[in-house]
């Protein structure tokens, strides 16, 4: 199984690592917010096998310079298989919006250049989110999906949908009612670790292990088994990011 969208600490990604293998999941999309992190997350895929790096620059640090020709360097490292995590996020009051856009323009842009998938990250900000992606014909991966208004455009495009540990939430039903109509080939799980752990192991620090927990979830609702799920899953985040 794969973890196709985690944040990874440094310190204890070796631990963290383990016990995802321990668990079924070996390999791990492991995904940075900032040119700076961009470094220290390839570094982790250059050490790890099974480790994967998604680089970009988050919304929330719009409001801050961003070197994107470093970004682009990275990036041709044959570990970097994404840009992102990249979008925007109105819900939170981070970055002004008009910075936010920029930056977001300026990454698929580059993600146009060089020929890779773009992960999405967007909130409180449909509308903005699909008028940037309307000129972009490379492949897209909507991160930690949480807007259902997204999901026709989703399905007319052929993107690729990625839940999180909150599509097992109570609280949820659009999510798996939305998972439920999402291709089997165009499926993806995620932890989004450290956050958004699954809802039985909610209220503790999520990590890449638990996305079988997810996966489990998307099965369930989507009435198939968790192990084909999973391979399907697995499959699928293959072809996305060219594995």
């Amino acid at each position: 199984m794969i973890d196709t969208h985690a944040h990874l600490d440094p310190a204890d990604a070796a631990a963290v690592l383990d016990r995802a293998r321990a668990a079924g999941v070996d390999r791990v999309v492991a995904v940075a917010t900032t040119v700076t992190q961009a470094s220290e997350t390839l570094a982790l895929a250059e050490q790890h096998g099974g480790v994967y790096a998604c680089l970009g620059v988050h919304p929330h640090e719009a409001g801050s310079p961003a070197d994107l020709d470093e970004l682009r360097r990275l990036l041709a490292h044959e570990r970097a298989v994404a840009v992102g995590e990249t979008g925007l996020d109105y819900y939170r009051k981070y970055a002004p919006h008009d910075a936010q856009r920029a930056l977001f323009d300026r990454q698929l842009a580059l993600a146009a250049e060089l020929g890779k998938p773009v992960v999405i990250h967007t909130r409180d900000a449909d509308d903005d989110t699909l008028a940037a992606l309307a000129g972009f014909d490379g492949t897209v991966v909507l991160h930690c999906f949480s807007s259902p208004a997204l999901l026709e455009p989703a399905l007319e495009r052929g993107w690729y949908v990625s839940f999180a540990g909150n599509v097992t939430y109570p609280k949820a039903p659009e999510l798996r009612e939305a998972a439920k109509r999402v291709p089997l080939d165009r499926l993806l799980a995620e932890t989004d670790s450290p956050y958004l752990a699954p809802q039985p192991v909610r209220g503790k620090r999520n990590e890449p292990a638990n996305v079988v927990l997810t996966i489990a979830a998307l099965a369930d609702a989507r009435g198939e088994g968790a192990a084909e799920l999973g391979a399907q899953i697995d499959a699928n985040a293959t072809m996305a990011f060219r594995l």
